[in-house]
């Protein structure tokens, strides 16, 4: 392990931290430099390596006889597109190393790594009691990690249900987006429940701890989290129903103004179109007189009165 030690110091997104026989090896934004350092010195099947890189692989546990192989799947809200997208972590776990690749955007493995790195106390905490308890812990703090960001889910949520119901307001893209991110982060815990129960057994192996008791814990709040993200669920199914029944309600109410002036205006409309005919009639400009105008108009008027009231009588307007 001291020659991977050294040879790892020249990798430039490497780094790792030794305590208690255990070596915790952190690779931020690997690379296919990185790959092939660790094809070179650690039994991982080329599979396993392949799916490091890659950016479609589902969250799995392959079990192995001298490892573990994780791909694991957390939340990371993405402020320059404003939506919340899946980060991968890759994890390999043996008797006395972990290996963990991620992107840099998942910042608790990041943070962890450091505060291992600068503590004795931290190192002491968590790396002595075997590679299980320290994957617990760094699962751990990912889980965490997401309560924050169901937190605003939440704010927005109350948000947008003050606006909802305001007809002034049009609400149909904010719902939308939180729609989007809902989905994501139910995409993102479904498979992580079946994982995560399994985990205790499959690490079992590598530490003194009882893992079914820790992992059981993460179980519990992966859990909180989706039956939470199933109750926002059922809100925003709510809430764009309602935006939608009011922005129906809006259009036809429009419509009904339309039709009502459309209506009123029908008796107008018949009688300049039939005095627009290139024919002689009675009160016409030939033989026509003021009286006979004003009748026309009167017997228009009186139409448009009688329409009137009887949409009034309807409770049409």
């Amino acid at each position: 392990m001291a020659v991977q030690v050294n040879e790892a110091k020249e990798q430039s997104n490497i780094r790792f931290v030794t305590s208690g026989g255990i070596t915790w090896m952190d690779i931020e934004d690997p690379t296919p430099k990185d790959i092939e350092f660790l094809r070179g010195h650690y039994p991982f099947h080329p599979l396993d390596l392949d799916d490091c890189l890659s950016r479609i692989q589902l969250p799995k546990v392959d079990d192995y006889e001298e490892y573990v192989f994780l791909i694991l799947h957390f939340p990371v809200f993405r402020q320059e597109v404003r939506q919340t997208v899946a980060s991968q972590v890759s994890v390999f776990l043996g008797s006395n190393y972990l290996v963990t690749l991620h992107q840099k955007e998942l910042r608790p493995v990041g943070e962890f790594f450091q505060q291992s790195e600068a503590s004795e106390e931290v190192r002491q905490d968590n790396m002595t009691r075997g590679t299980g308890y320290l994957l617990y812990r760094i699962v751990d703090r990912l889980v965490d990690y997401w309560f924050p960001m169901l937190t605003n889910l939440l704010e927005r949520m109350d948000l947008v249900e003050d606006k909802v119901f305001d007809e002034t307001v049009e609400m149909g893209a904010a719902v939308a987006l939180l729609r989007r991110d809902l989905i994501k982060q139910r995409r993102i815990s479904w498979p992580m429940r079946d994982i995560a129960q399994t985990l205790g057994l499959k690490l079992q192996r590598f530490t003194a701890e009882d893992m079914t008791v820790y992992f059981g814990d993460i179980v519990d709040h992966i859990n909180k989290i989706w039956h939470t993200l199933d109750e926002l669920r059922e809100v925003i199914e709510v809430y764009k129903d309602t935006d939608y029944t009011l922005g129906t309600e809006r259009v036809n109410a429009v419509l009904r103004v339309l039709t009502v002036i459309f209506t009123v205006l029908l008796p107008f409309m018949v009688t300049s179109g039939i005095y627009g005919m290139n024919v002689v009639l009675p009160g016409g400009l030939v033989e026509g007189s003021l009286w006979t105008f004003s009748a026309v108009m009167a017997l228009s008027l009186l139409s448009t009165g009688v329409m009137l009231y009887y949409f009034r009588r309807k409770r049409w307007i």
